[in-house]
């Protein structure tokens, strides 16, 4: 097998290595570039492609992490991860810890972390590398990585919630959810939602903030029913889609341009927690992007419209 193919081959895991460290779908690609590039360039072939791949794109995105910290901490607005539509990685006898890892809320966890304890939680508790393997990857001792996931683990235990929903019960309530909404049933959305729901929106200060500031299953399916009728009007479409592992949809406008993503928590029978992606910089990889002000002026102006009979 060429080097081209063992890269290609692992591709995947080392892409959802690098988005699981980012919390970026463009950085995570640049990163898998970043190790290819110095994959093709190594003198000798490693005893382990794997090893030795996976070690270089965690040591990319431990630095691409650095850097990127400081410039969320400037971030206008609330911090999200970029929505991930597909993670190509699959594993089958690890399927439950790859599709929590990969949801908002676990990656908002992570977020806690430093970038070395990020990086060895990631390796060990999503990706089951041994302890020598990860000591390899971030350059420290095998007792100081035991020591850094003892400490990611329980950052990460502190903020999980006690009780989350299996996966069908999510997606079922989920199509509840959007369903009711399409249908501007304002009483169906309420019975779905959590008493101190909240919907908050990551717009980058460059994209209308349609959800930041909604608190409260009164403000929230208020927020819902007044949206969707002028939305649907102007020819919006609400397309469900899994996003990060989770239940979600992409928004549209009528010329199929991406306008935001919402992904929903579900605990305890009910939407806890609508988070939507506007920024636009966070949304190319997901397709064209649509002009997020122009279409609320639009939604605007269709709201103010008399009904046609």
């Amino acid at each position: 097998m060429s080097r081209a193919e063992e890269f290609e081959e692992l591709r995947p895991l080392l892409f959802s290595i690098a988005y699981r460290i980012l919390g970026s779908v463009t950085e995570a690609e640049d990163a898998v570039q970043e190790t290819w590039l110095r994959y093709e360039a190594s003198p000798t072939p490693p005893a382990s492609a794997k090893a030795f791949l996976a070690a270089v794109v965690t040591r990319i995105s431990i630095n691409v992490l650095r850097s990127a910290r400081v410039r969320r901490e400037e971030y206008v607005g609330p911090w999200f991860p970029e929505p991930l539509l597909t993670d190509p990685y699959e594993d089958p006898e690890r399927a439950a810890e790859l599709a929590d890892s990969v949801s908002m809320a676990a990656l908002l966890l992570l977020e806690r972390l430093t970038p070395l304890e990020r990086a060895v939680f990631v390796l060990r508790e999503v990706f089951d590398f041994g302890f020598p393997e990860i000591a390899s990857a971030v350059g420290r001792s095998q007792a100081a990585c035991r020591q850094l996931v003892v400490r990611a683990r329980r950052h990460m235990h502190e903020g999980r919630p006690r009780f989350e929903a299996d996966r069908r019960e999510r997606e079922e309530l989920a199509m509840r959810f959007f369903d009711a909404f399409t249908e501007g049933d304002v009483d169906g959305l309420r019975a779905l939602l959590a008493a101190d729901v909240q919907m908050v929106a990551d717009s980058g200060g460059k994209a209308p903030q349609w959800a930041t500031g909604f608190f409260g299953v009164g403000q929230v399916s208020g927020m819902l029913a007044a949206l969707l009728p002028p939305f649907v009007r102007i020819g919006g479409v609400v397309e469900p889609h899994q996003v990060n592992g989770r239940p979600g949809a992409i928004f549209r406008d009528r010329d199929g341009k991406v306008i935001n993503t919402w992904t929903l928590d579900i605990l305890d029978g009910q939407i806890q927690t609508i988070r939507t992606v506007s920024n636009p910089d966070k949304l190319g990889h997901v397709g064209p992007v649509a002009d997020a002000w122009a279409v609320l002026r639009e939604t605007r102006q269709a709201r103010r419209a008399p009904d046609r009979p």
